[in-house]
């Protein structure tokens, strides 16, 4: 049983945010890619993709990290940082994820199949990006947003403005929540020579991360203009406004708590805009 919960902390199960952080941009793009509910089927296998990707993406990130997670205060005690697991075990575990992933993506054609590699490839790089240059939050963004094109290739719909659109937007606004939680870290990452934009921005974070927001927010006001959506999307485009309003604020006095609640609540802002989207094309 103790091993059973390891290999669940080793893969997140216990912090479901990472997964709703992913979800709600690849349902957008399922909505948009399929101008309304698109096939179940379909439907189905991106939502257990989004579990198994993400659980990789967590054991693969350990794997990489195991050293350096030793020395950082949050990571310490984590299954391969502590020696609960071996790496041996993880490597099991991940290729698990990456059997079920492969699968999924075979059940949904060549097309997808080809383009799950790119998402794969993007997995596996992202981890070692920390140590090699200043902003590997733009590799996760990359990552993270993988979905958004591999939705509209699984459902037969050609990229369109609106896609690139949803796709540059949700990528900078990883950047950005991604920010807040290397905030938490920076002190470890700074002691450790571990890169990211909170070091990368500096004392201008904030001004730059706002930046990053509004321009997210001014793309995704352009899908509902190509897609001549009603003022309910643009209603909830304002909420987000105000739920990044609210994460300045929560980063502003650079401490940990606050910071933190400012990357754990990222997730509404996906959500909000999925919602959007989901009544805007009702």
């Amino acid at each position: 049983m103790n091993k059973i919960l390891c290999f669940s902390r080793l893969a997140r199960f216990d912090k479901p945010i990472g997964i709703l952080l992913l979800l709600w941009p690849t349902l957008s793009a399922l909505w948009l890619a399929s101008n309304g509910f698109p096939n179940t089927n379909i439907l189905v296998v991106f939502i257990v993709g989004v579990f198994v990707m993400r659980s990789a993406g967590c054991v693969m990130n350990d794997l990489a990290d195991s050293e350096i997670d030793k020395h950082v205060e949050r990571t310490k005690e984590r299954p391969l940082a502590s020696g609960e697991l071996t790496k041996k075990e993880a490597v099991a575990f991940l290729l698990f994820f990456l059997l079920i992933a492969f699968s999924l993506a075979v059940s949904l054609g060549r097309n997808v199949i080809t383009w799950s590699l790119g998402g794969l490839a993007l997995t596996i790089i992202y981890p070692f990006c920390k140590r090699f240059i200043s902003s590997p939050q733009i590799v996760l963004g990359l990552a993270f947003s993988w979905s958004i094109p591999m939705a509209y290739v699984a459902c037969g719909s050609e990229f369109d403005l609106a896609m690139f659109l949803l796709w540059i937007g949700v990528a900078l606004w990883i950047v950005v929540y991604d920010t807040f939680y290397a905030l938490v870290d920076i002190d470890d990452d700074l002691r450790t020579g571990v890169f990211s934009t909170a070091i990368l921005f500096g004392n201008k974070v904030s001004m730059i991360t706002s930046a990053l927001q509004i321009i997210s927010l001014v793309l995704w006001a352009c899908i509902g203009m190509i897609w001549q959506m009603g003022y309910i999307y643009y209603l909830m485009l304002i909420v987000i406004l105000m739920l990044f309003a609210r994460q300045q604020y929560l980063i502003s006095g650079r401490e940990k708590s606050g910071c933190f609640s400012a990357f754990n609540e990222s997730w509404y802002v996906g959500f909000f805009h999925f919602l959007a989207i989901f009544i805007g094309l009702s």
